[in-house]
């Protein structure tokens, strides 16, 4: 006898496969931000101890430039998004706010359409603000992606969305459950 346990909170269950909205998305941007910046900041002082290390009693507190933060900031925030959509659809801020990010189809997105929407969110964060317009709650980078953001808390492997994610609204289904789990 199997003994299946429902890993969605039953008050999350009604959203379970919708589009997310602009709020939910805004905290888990700043989820993931926070995280690089703590990144940044670490590897900073990560420096500083190699500088006072080799320099010893001349030691100098090294000053990066000012185009630095703002350069570092952006590439490493590509790379982490690029990496943690392309591998499960989700950074850390997507899954601490149940978010799941889909292409076209319905599954996590390949490396190139991951690379692009990471990019387009850094280079132009204010296209989330098109979900307060948006019918379909869909941001500037969804639409020229024809990616989704789905409410998904459901953590086990082989989420599959149906084939209505680019439709109006997105329901979720298991590639490899049994029928009817849900």
């Amino acid at each position: 006898m199997t003994i299946r346990v429902n890993t969605v909170p039953e008050e999350a269950r009604a959203f379970q496969g919708r589009r997310a909205g602009l709020v939910t998305r805004v905290v888990a941007a700043g989820i993931d931000i926070g995280i690089v910046v703590i990144a940044l900041v670490v590897a900073y002082l990560g420096f500083v101890v190699v500088v006072f290390l080799v320099q010893g009693r001349e030691f100098a507190m090294p000053v990066p430039p000012l185009w630095l933060g703002p350069v570092a900031g952006a590439v490493v925030m590509t790379l982490y998004l690029t990496r943690w959509w392309h591998i499960g659809g989700r950074t850390y801020g997507n899954h601490v706010m149940g978010l799941r990010v889909l292409d076209r189809q319905g599954r996590k997105p390949n490396i190139v359409t991951a690379f692009l929407r990471a990019a387009l969110n850094v280079v132009f964060p204010l296209g989330l603000a098109w979900l307060v317009v948006s019918r379909q709650n869909r941001s500037i980078q969804d639409l020229i992606l024809r990616t989704s953001v789905i409410y998904d808390w459901d953590v086990r492997p082989g989420f599959r969305a149906a084939p209505s994610a680019v439709g109006d609204e997105v329901v979720s289904s298991r590639r490899d459950g049994p029928k009817g789990s849900r």
